[in-house]
């Protein structure tokens, strides 16, 4: 029997993002991989192998076939399980939902079950299906309709921290899980592209919120197509390609040292964390000259010939203790690289620049609600 407080099926999608409500994904673990939503965790009803047996049966034989052999599959000292791993989310988390693929057996089924157990936990109506339909029409939206701002610069001028600083940022290389950069890449991986898709909307309508509330534009750093092997939703790099620039600032020096700490000290530290440090030394290495390997034809031959023979120096005298001969090879790919090919994209798009500044002017520019809303508008 229900509860009189028991939360009703369904829900406001709006809310359940915005609050990061607690989600059981019911689907096989193979659905959830793919892709699934920030908050959400998979305790599903079938494995892989089940769904797939019970999948075939329904197109053989249809419906109640298909309940029956699931029924066989699951049986009691299955259903006892997964219902325990249920209802100990349900008492962690007595906000949240759960859902399937469509809203349909499966999630009836866990509640079902759940019911018996004594505990009434509300399901989404149209399960994951509804919810994102209703993330890709809130982004699809959002691009359209609201103020952007990009934030640009040169490489290893440090955007990324004051995006993290604003409310109404978005951080497309956080939640791409890398640095944005051919030399970006991160231990443990990137998400699938769904879930990368699902992220930046789950963030842009956070940051829509806090923008509306402050009087401000939403906040991006201006970001190539891909973001390692993550690509951008093409409505919104279209809206990012025509959104004003605010260009951030700063000298080769100030530049070389923040590449410096960001693509040698803490990613290797990273790799350390992640694999010891023997392992994770040797991992941090080859990430560096495959990074390399991968920009020789942008680099052509001799300026490749010459940036290999520098890292190999610095991977030599970092092995012995002395990580500072990177900052050379970082010097050379700054100017012979990054620095060239940046200036030729923002020169595409000069006209969209309407403030430059050094880090403090840009932060002071990105807190003025007025001045930057305004430019957003017109």
């Amino acid at each position: 029997m229900s509860r009189p407080d028991a939360k009703p099926d369904s829900g406001d999608f709006l809310q359940i993002f915005l609050n990061d409500i607690p989600l059981i994904d019911t689907r096989a673990p193979v659905e959830f991989e793919r892709g699934a939503f920030p908050t959400s965790v998979s305790l599903p009803l079938m494995t892989n192998e089940e769904r797939a047996k019970v999948g075939t049966c329904y197109k053989q034989h249809g419906q109640e076939a298909a309940i029956e052999l699931g029924r066989k599959l699951v049986d009691s000292e299955k259903q006892a399980e997964r219902t325990a791993a249920w209802v100990d989310f349900a008492e962690r988390h007595p906000n949240g939902y759960l859902y399937c693929w469509r809203g349909g057996l499966r999630s009836q089924i866990c509640q079902d079950w759940m019911r018996e157990a004594g505990c009434d936990f509300p399901r989404i109506g149209g399960g994951y299906k509804a919810l994102r339909r209703f993330l890709l029409d809130e982004f699809e939206r959002l691009c359209a309709d609201s103020p952007l701002l990009v934030l640009g610069g040169r490489t290893g001028c440090n955007k990324t921290s004051l995006i993290e600083s604003r409310p109404n940022a978005v951080d497309l290389e956080a939640i791409a899980h890398h640095r944005g950069s051919a030399f970006g890449r991160r231990p443990g991986g990137q998400p699938t592209q769904l879930n990368f898709e699902n992220g930046v909307a789950v963030a842009m309508l956070k940051a829509n919120q806090q923008a509306q509330e402050a009087g401000l534009p939403i906040l991006f750093e201006d970001e190539s197509r891909l973001i390692g092997r993550c690509s951008l939703p093409p409505v919104l790099s279209q809206a990012m390609g025509q959104a004003p620039v605010v260009f951030l600032e700063a000298s080769l020096e100030e530049r070389i040292e923040h590449s410096y700490r960001n693509y040698i000290l803490i990613k290797l530290q990273e790799w350390q964390q992640f694999l010891g440090e023997e392992a994770g030394f040797e991992a941090f290495a080859e990430d560096l000259t495959k990074s390399l390997y991968r920009v020789r034809k942008r680099l052509g031959g001799v300026r490749y010939k010459e940036i290999s023979v520098l890292l190999e120096a610095a991977l030599a005298a970092h092995r012995q203790g002395d990580p500072s001969q990177h900052r050379d090879l970082i010097r050379f790919l700054l100017v012979e690289y990054y620095d060239p090919m940046y200036d030729y994209q923002i020169g595409k798009r000069k006209e969209l620049v309407v403030f430059r500044g050094d880090r403090q002017a840009v932060q002071d520019f990105l807190a003025g609600s007025a001045d930057s809303l305004m430019i957003c508008k017109r």
